[in-house]
């Protein structure tokens, strides 16, 4: 037995068990999220329920569990319950409702129940009863009104899009460009400088784009007039209400469709869920603002984090004299990688919104105050806080890549007459290059979910608008942004709704996987082709 134990296989096989126990678990959690998330998109049927009470209901049901009995005797039958999405939630106060199954008389699964996904306030399930345009009837019955809506729809959609569209480009330049000329007058009447040419020049300047303005608005109402339809859906409880058609996202007949069809509202829903804006308090639509705000600020972040940690890493194995105060930076780079972020958010928040973004403020945006241009959380400073704190990871993954290049490397650079910096430029930093990857592939995979400091330097529930758009000068640092982490701490932990919330914290925690995953296969691709390249490097 004491052989057995010195041989060192009990450690390899307990090793080995240990990493496919982990690979099992890490399996498991892929896995369910993958179920919870993706399934999310699929049109279930629509049900409808009689309850010995003589109630109705109509929606999807969501799940089944058994009913708590805790002072039941034993071999007592188990009693379950299923959890209803009865949508209507303008109508009925709430989207979920928990039914006994002993409670249910009957279940049916009606043909022409419809879903309609809203822009505001959820899902309507119902009964089509009439299509009305400017409040005359066109087509009447359920068959009717759906061939109807078939043909209209898609134009009543697409004026909405349109609508949307001049609110947030024309409208949206002219208000940014009206915006710059009141600051300009601002710092000219700070200047002593409000009257002249130059202030006649820009009120000429703002009359032009307040008559612009004044075109949009007309549009926007032609728009508005042109698209007067309306849908009237029967509801449970006898009650019929109104929906104008622009507030229609899909509607769909889930009963009465094959699997072809669900598959197309599938990949319809999925692809809305990437590139769509999100609705409801987030519950709903898309996040495609999360998304790019995700890797927008991973893309800033390891720009910022690269340069600062190889050339650290390269003054602190290269160039410095190696002696106790090189081994305190050391220990100290260390023990930054283990500092809590939320700490980092803390400096972030003072050193660089405060100081930096205040003075900024100060020297060259005067006239905007009080109201902070760089004083406050945006994805700069955002960035910036995270490369501070990924720092270290890179420092160290660099050292120990420099520490593996064998002298011999640098000795025969130096002895065919290269310079120091020469050889640092052409012979180790292309050697070192795959170690200084590593460190960026952890660096990004931990910046990607970190959310606690970015909770104080500049992430939001809601962004506006997007860091890069149209407007000069395109790219807007000082902008605050959404991530994909914090979008699922806010609709898992703030939202009002928690059932209608449930599934989007799953697909979006899937949607981050798959973030952070498309990242690092990048970086570890280019990592491989290099270490190919430099394939006589110790590496």
């Amino acid at each position: 037995m004491t052989r057995f134990w010195k041989s060192g296989d009990p450690f390899i096989w307990l090793t080995g068990g240990a990493l496919a126990l982990n690979l099992l678990l890490v399996a498991g959690l892929v896995l369910l999220v993958l179920l919870n998330g993706l399934g999310f998109f699929w049109p279930s049927a629509i049900v409808h329920l009689t309850l010995s009470d003589g109630k109705e209901l109509l929606g999807q049901v969501m799940q089944r569990e058994v009913i708590p009995q805790p002072d039941a005797p034993p071999g007592t039958a188990a009693r379950h319950r299923i959890q209803v999405k009865v949508g209507n939630r303008d109508l009925y106060g709430a989207d979920f409702v928990w039914i006994e199954e002993a409670m249910i008389a009957r279940r049916d699964v009606p043909a022409e129940a419809v879903l309609i996904e809203r822009r505001e306030w959820g899902n309507l399930y119902g009964f089509l009863k009439e299509v009305r345009d400017d409040e005359r009837a066109v087509t009447s019955g359920p068959e009717a009104a759906w061939s109807t809506l078939q043909a209209i729809l898609p134009g009543a959609t697409s004026t909405f899009q349109e609508i949307r569209r001049i609110e947030k480009k024309e409208i949206g330049a002219i208000n940014a460009a009206q915006e710059k000329i009141r600051l300009t007058l601002k710092k000219l009447q700070l200047s002593g400088q409000e009257a002249g040419s130059k202030t006649a020049r820009l009120d000429q300047e703002m009359e032009g784009w307040a008559a612009k303005y004044r075109e949009q608005e007309a549009r926007l109402a032609t728009l508005r007039q042109a698209s007067r339809q309306t849908l009237i859906v029967s509801v449970m409880g006898g009650q019929d209400t109104e929906l104008p058609l622009q507030q229609i996202v899909r509607i769909v007949r889930p009963n009465s469709m094959g699997v072809w069809s669900k598959s197309g509202i599938y990949l319809s829903r999925l692809w809305e869920f990437i590139s769509g804006d999100p609705r409801e308090s987030n519950t709903e639509g898309g996040v495609f603002p999360a998304i790019f705000g995700t890797v927008m600020m991973v893309m800033i972040m390891s720009l910022l984090v690269a340069p600062l940690g190889v050339l650290a890493a390269f003054y602190l194995r290269e160039y410095a004299k190696q002696g106790v105060l090189v081994s305190t930076v050391r220990i100290a780079v260390n023990n930054l990688a283990g500092v809590p972020s939320i700490v980092f958010g803390v400096f972030g928040l003072g050193f660089f919104i405060y100081l930096v973004g205040g003075s900024i403020d100060r020297l060259f945006y005067p006239e905007a105050l009080p109201t902070p241009t760089f004083g406050t959380g945006g994805i700069l400073w955002a960035s910036l806080t995270l490369a501070l704190m990924t720092v270290p990871v890179v420092i160290v993954a660099t050292e120990e890549g420099l520490a593996a290049i064998p002298p011999g490397m640098r000795e025969a650079s130096l002895a065919l007459g290269a310079t120091k910096f020469e050889t640092t430029w052409r012979v180790v930093l292309p050697a070192v290059m795959p170690s200084i990857l590593t460190g960026l592939i952890l660096a990004m995979a931990r910046a990607v979910g970190e959310v606690a400091p970015l909770m104080i330097t500049g992430v939001v529930k809601l962004a506006p608008s997007l860091p890069i758009d149209s407007v000069w000068p395109f790219l807007h640092l000082d902008r605050k942004f959404m991530h994909l982490g914090f979008h699922i701490y806010d609709v898992g932990f703030q939202s009002p709704n928690v059932d209608a919330a449930r599934p989007m914290v799953y697909t979006t925690a899937l949607l981050l996987l798959l973030v952070v995953l498309v990242l690092n296969l990048a970086t570890i691709l280019i990592r491989n082709r290099l270490r190919k390249k430099y394939a006589s490097s110790a590496f």
